[in-house]
Order: C-alpha cells, then structure tokens, then sequence
C-alpha cells in the first residue's frame, strides 16, 4: 500500500463522502471496491473480518471503516481526517435541508416528486451493493446457510444481537466440526423468535403532538447524541429508537413526523445514514444544536479506532477468531438482504418507481465508473419530475 500525505488522503475520503448514496450497504460496497479490489489495500478476508468487528460495535461501520483505513495508512490523525472526510459532505448538505426545512418546508410538488425518483434509485443502489458484499462473503453453503437463516430471522422479528451472535458461533463450530454444539445456537435463535413472536415489538407511533416542554439545552442534545452513538450496536439503523425517544417521546422538541421527515431526507443524501441526527438536533437547538448532537453521536465512531486500533488488529490476526468473524459477516448480508426487501416494498409502490428502479440498476451493472451512482442519482430524480409532478 502506498503511502499518501495527509492532504490526499483527506481529498480521498471527501469524494467518498460526495458518492456515499445508498446507505451503508452501498458505501462499504463502494470503499471495498477502491481500497480491496482495485488498490489492495488489505486482503479481501482480512477486510471482511474488519467490517465483521465493526458489525459488532456501536457506530456506522461505513465511517468507522473509512477511519480504520486512514489509521493504517497515516496514523491516528490520518484516520481523523479520513473520517471526517467521510462524513463532512452529508453533514454540510444535511444542515442545508434542516435550515431549509425549517424556514419553507418540504411541501411543494416539485421536491416531492423529486424525492420520489431519487428513492427508486437508492433501492436499486442498495440491491446491487448486497449482491456485491454477499458475492465475496458467502463462500461456501454453510455461510449461505448462515445468511438465509439470519435474514429470515431479520423477516420474523429475531432482535439482530441474537442472530449475529449466533451466525459466529455457528460457524465457529462448523469449521471444527463440531457439529452437534452448534445445534445450541440455533435452539437460542429459536428460543428468541417464540418470544418474538408472542411480544409486541416497539414502534415509531409516538403521539404526533409532543409534551409542550422548553427547547433542550445544548448539553442535553450532546448528550442525547452521545448517548445514541454509543448503543448504535448492529449498524446506523438501530439509533432510530434512541434519538426518537430523546426528541418526540420525551424531549417533545419535534413531531414524530418531523423526525420521520428527518429520515427520509437522510436516504436520499451522500451520507452516513446516521446524518438524520443532524436534523434531529437542528429542531432542537437551531445550528448550534446540530453541530453539537451530531459531535456526540459521531464520537464513539472516531474514539473506537482511534484509541482501541492496536487492539482491533490484535483482534483481526487471530486465528481462531475468523471463523467467528465470518460467520458474522454472512449474518450481516443475511441482516441487510432482508432489510432491502423492505425497504423496496415500500418504494417499488406503482410502475413509474418500478420503471425507475430498473432502469438504475441496469445503468449500475453495466456502467462502472466512479461517479456512476452521482449521475444515476440525479438521473432519477430528474425522471421524478417528469413521471410525479
């Protein structure tokens, strides 16, 4: 790997934040095509065993993978500059929408249909990122077996901390050939998916007018972020309940659907989908508010790599841990295959979206350049305007 200065390295990072569309399936998709496949940065399975660590953290892997790459490449202060150069263009363009939303709103016909395109083509975006994470994952039936069983897991409500733990230590037993301990595993999944089932699962339905409470205080939107950065376990998704508790439930200083607002503006912006914090903090306290909560909830994705990065590689190195390590990696495209189906049932909802959604995906298999996604963005929201207005 070639050594570059600090400013380059920072510019690298910055164009990935400027192509980060799709969330984080298509932007570990797009950092694992430049750094792994094209510039051989690390090997193919040590960076599936980095991203299986960072599964298992609190925090965005798509940024904490970005800062573990700037460390090995230019120390501690290059993996600052990597990710804040990951994360500095969603941040910027998430400020704008906030002030904007707050100053006119998002009502007007011509944004609505706007955002209609731009949705279809971030399904097709994600799609075509888990058939290319799964591709160098699932290399033998038993991680295929491990992926299809998560991912239905996923469908019927299993919590993601079981199912991963599980698809671990699973694989840890098969590649032993110890195969009836790890029959335990799988009756715990089974064990958790009975209660599943009998219990009501927590949702986004707060009360859409909140407790008429005073505007929070600057620490309390750093510490609500903070707070959130630190349970993010399993990916940028899992924050949603924490920071809808702190500002609808019970901060009260946004409607449940400002805050669903808040969301969908994130998934269609070049970002860490965990930017809607920016937002949610913005409702709070204004700019200052913003930048504060999203400090907070950014923190632990910088301080993991940057002060735990020797253990991590010690981590990594060992041997007896891969198995596990890819076990949990087949466990995440199973997570991620069944999120996106979700995700496309609620998008693919009439012809135009559909018309949309195939013609992306066949540009992104077909076209390979690197600002492929940025063009097909902007391509389907231009469609939107045409087929939604």
């Amino acid at each position: 790997m070639k050594q570059e200065s600090y400013s380059k390295l920072f510019l690298r990072f910055l164009k990935f934040g400027f192509l980060a569309w799709g969330g984080p399936v298509a932007q570990i998709a797009m950092i694992r095509q430049e750094l792994v496949e094209e510039e051989k940065w690390v090997s193919r399975e040590k960076f599936n065993r980095v991203l299986a660590v960072y599964q298992v953290l609190p925090g965005p892997e798509a940024h904490e993978l970005c800062v573990y790459f700037g460390t090995l490449a230019r120390g501690r202060l290059g993996g600052f500059l990597a990710g804040l150069g990951f994360m500095l263009p969603g941040f910027v363009f998430m400020f704008f929408l906030s002030w904007f939303y707050v100053a006119f709103g998002i009502g007007s016909p011509v944004f609505a249909a706007l955002f209609a395109g731009c949705q279809a083509a971030v399904g097709a975006l994600i799609l075509r990122a888990v058939h290319r994470i799964g591709k160098h994952a699932l290399i033998d039936r038993w991680l295929w077996g491990i992926a299809v069983g998560t991912g239905a897991a996923q469908l019927l409500g299993v919590h993601f901390l079981w199912s991963l733990s599980a698809a671990g230590v699973i694989y840890l037993f098969l590649k032993q050939k110890r195969y009836f301990l790890a029959l335990f595993p799988i009756l715990l999944v089974l064990a958790a998916l009975f209660y599943s089932l009998k219990t009501t699962g927590t949702e986004l339905a707060a009360e859409e007018t909140p407790r008429l409470l005073s505007s929070p205080s600057f620490s309390a939107l750093f510490g609500s972020g903070l707070r959130a950065g630190l349970l993010t376990f399993g990916g940028a998704y899992t924050v949603i309940p924490f920071l809808q508790r702190d500002a609808v439930t019970v901060g009260g200083w946004m409607t449940n659907t400002q805050f669903l607002d808040g969301i969908a503006l994130s998934g269609i912006l070049p970002a860490p989908f965990i930017i809607f914090s920016t937002f949610v903090g913005y409702m709070g306290g204004g700019p200052f508010g913003a930048l504060l909560l999203t400090t907070g909830i950014f923190l632990p994705a910088f301080a993991f790599t940057l002060i735990g990065y020797d253990g991590i590689e010690r981590l990594i190195e060992q041997k007896t841990f891969h198995a596990f390590l890819d076990g949990v990696t087949a466990g995440v495209v199973g997570l991620i295959a069944a999120v996106t189906l979700g995700l496309l049932r609620e998008t693919l909802v009439h012809v135009p979206s559909f018309a949309i959604f195939a013609a992306s995906l066949l540009v992104l298999y077909s076209w390979k350049a690197k600002w492929a996604v940025a063009v097909v963005i902007l391509g389907a929201g231009a469609l939107g305007l045409v087929f939604f207005r």
